[in-house]
């Protein structure tokens, strides 16, 4: 694979070219089969090709293929909008805008927020992850690989833990850390946002706790604080559930969706209260490619697919199968190394640990390559690098899925304990 034309500063997981795929399975250039256990990070929840999604996208593309919807609209953007007012669950009529990807969601929805208070700072949370644009990366809760040697970024904004169950950070500790931030740094009611992940992506697949997502929510309310929930990799059905904030029992007043939201396609979108999403001055939003009509299409289809019952039925189903085949290997003592599983849902992840042979990051980075070789390709999260994301397709057939777990554990038992 020849990278000599591409930038030395993209990080490149596994050195191979993929060809073609299908559904939960691929084929390299040099026809080698493998089990797609990244989903593009979670951007194929409905896997590799799926055929409603290519008869849309066909159709189409023979139709119209772009307009750019702040110059002319076009129909696709407006039913996405509509479809996506009934697809969030949440009490109130939801505004939207698409854009390209997370992080423009990401920049927009910082953009309404400050128009909205007449605020400016900005609250994250450590090991969260929202976008590698310039305002996107201060709100990432670590500095490398995305913050280094960049110098100043766009702020102001200041980072709280995150609290979960798959953490040892609690409810209390992340809310006494908040209320100190008001004390210390900045008073609440100079704060414009506070953005969350209900599952963090990049730092590890953890599920916000219930508790303190209701006491950040009765907080925003009490300060005329904008909460913003970032479900650019939970969303679109990767918890079991349309939206991972479905079960916490909060409503956010913003949400950032993409990635799986046009199986593929590049579409994401920022949507909220309505009076909110039209605080920014007219023409302040937009974008030439935002809901582009090709994108669009797949998108409309995204929605008619993940209904509630079929979501619990696909993620239910792998759920089931990763914490049985975990609980096995940990069980049989083979591999010292494996630690808790993290997530909900089918957003699942495996803690690795340090053992006398090799820290935690040490162990995945092998089993990365052992993976590759055995067929199975991975990805890592995680501060340290030390989290093993499992992202295949919620439509994944049971063999391969099962499949892909065997060739999982043959690459385990290349590891040195």
């Amino acid at each position: 694979m020849d990278l000599s034309y591409v930038s030395g500063s993209l990080g490149i997981i596994h050195p191979i070219c993929i060809e073609r795929g299908r559904n939960a399975e691929v084929w390299d250039d040099r026809g080698r089969h493998y089990v797609d256990f990244i989903g593009g990070i979670g951007v194929l929840n409905l896997g590799h090709g799926h055929p409603s999604v290519i008869e849309a996208v066909k159709g189409q593309v023979e139709t119209l293929m772009h307009s750019a919807f702040n110059a002319v609209p076009h129909r696709g953007y407006l039913e996405v909008a509509k479809a996506l007012n009934a697809f969030v669950p949440v009490s109130y009529p939801l505004a939207c805008m698409l854009t390209n990807s997370g992080a423009e969601a990401t920049e927009n929805a910082l953009k309404v927020a400050r128009a909205a208070t007449g605020r400016q700072a900005v609250i994250a949370f450590d090991d969260g992850f929202h976008g590698r644009t310039l305002a996107a990366l201060n709100l990432n809760g670590k500095v490398k690989p995305y913050k280094n040697r960049l110098g100043a970024l766009p702020g102001p904004v200041h980072h709280v833990p995150f609290p979960s169950r798959d953490s040892d950070i609690d409810a209390d500790q992340a809310m006494a850390a908040l209320e100190r931030l008001f004390e210390v740094d900045t008073p609440a009611d100079e704060v414009a946002c506070i953005i969350v992940e209900p599952v963090q992506g990049e730092g590890g697949f953890r599920l916000l706790c219930a508790d303190f997502a209701a006491r950040l929510r009765t907080l925003c309310d009490r300060h005329g604080i904008v909460l913003i929930f970032d479900e650019i990799q939970s969303g679109f059905g990767r918890t079991g559930r349309r939206f991972a904030f479905s079960h916490l029992g909060v409503e956010p007043d913003l949400l950032l969706l993409g990635k799986s939201m046009a199986a593929g396609l590049p579409l994401a979108a920022v949507a909220g209260r309505a009076e909110l999403m039209n605080a920014v001055p007219k023409g302040g939003l937009g974008g030439t490619y935002s809901g582009n009509a090709v994108a669009c299409a797949a998108a409309r289809v995204v929605m008619n697919i993940m209904r509630e019952d079929t979501l619990r039925h696909w993620a239910g189903r792998q759920e089931a199968l990763l914490l049985e085949t975990h609980r096995r290997w940990r069980d049989s003592g083979r591999f010292p190394m494996l630690g808790e599983m993290t997530g909900i849902g089918a957003m699942r992840g495996i803690l690795f640990e340090d053992t006398a042979s090799a820290s935690g990051g040490e162990h995945l980075a092998a089993l990365l390559r052992s993976g590759r070789e055995a067929g199975v390709l991975l990805m890592p999260s995680g501060r340290r690098r030390n989290v093993l994301r499992l992202l295949p397709p919620l439509t994944v057939e049971f063999e391969v899925l099962k499949e892909g777990l065997d060739r999982l554990e043959r690459a385990l038992g290349t590891l040195r304990p």
